[in-house]
């Protein structure tokens, strides 16, 4: 089976994950879940490590939670197991102690778009796009993007699910750059080779005060 993440060493301080199963549109599985966290875990402990880039395989970012494992919640189990994967990743994602740059190479959808403003900085592909469809049937994740673009912004996409494309995400500063798709990997390394020229207890200290500032709390997934 091959990996459903995958992890490139650091070179210059920067290791890239990479979600691959574009099969499913990088869909967050609980395995998918779980072995990205261990990766961020590892990459946490990785002193040649300053700066993390997420993208993911084919032409879609993510398309959010893998819909097919909700059908199985009345399993009580499954269920425990499922939360407490969503738990963990969202809490390794937003604690994580180093800066992570996401690389948005097509649609960010519901638990794809939280991975991409769980980020600290985001490119983009032309390509991409941006949503929450899943406010018709449940919980959105609100804090982080709240964080990001404010206000206004969040409650916007959040309470009407509307698709906003790459364009719009720079207006609203959702993201920091949009490129064509064919160059957004090399925009992604421009990007993590300026952040990753500060020192690593640097950038340690001021994540830290990010995190601070921002009020967020991991927590349970459906607080967020």
């Amino acid at each position: 089976m091959p990996a459903l993440v995958l992890v490139s060493d650091p070179a210059d301080g920067v290791a890239t994950l990479t979600l691959n199963r574009p099969e499913k549109k990088n869909a967050l599985s609980i395995a998918v879940r779980d072995e990205f966290t261990d990766a961020l875990d590892a990459l946490a402990r990785d002193d040649a490590v300053k700066v993390v880039v997420v993208t993911g395989a084919g032409d879609t970012f993510s398309a959010g939670f893998d819909l097919r494992e909700f059908d199985r919640l009345d399993d009580e189990a499954f269920a425990a197991t499922l939360w407490a994967s969503s738990d963990r990743w969202h809490r390794g994602c937003i604690e994580f102690p180093l800066p992570m740059l996401a690389a948005v190479n097509g649609p960010a959808l519901a638990g794809g778009l939280d991975l991409a403003v769980m980020c600290d900085v985001r490119v983009a592909a032309d390509t991409a796009r941006f949503s929450h469809p899943e406010i018709t049937f449940g919980d959105v994740v609100y804090g982080p993007l709240h964080d990001i673009v404010g206000g206004a912004v969040a409650r916007d996409l959040c309470f009407t699910g509307r698709a906003v494309d790459a364009s719009e995400a720079l207006r609203l500063h959702l993201v920091s750059a949009v490129v064509p798709a064919a160059e957004l990997l090399a925009e992604a390394g421009r990007f993590a080779a300026q952040i990753a020229r500060a020192p690593r207890d640097v950038l340690v200290r001021t994540k830290a005060k990010a995190l601070r500032r921002s009020g967020i709390t991991a927590g349970a997934t459906l607080d967020l």
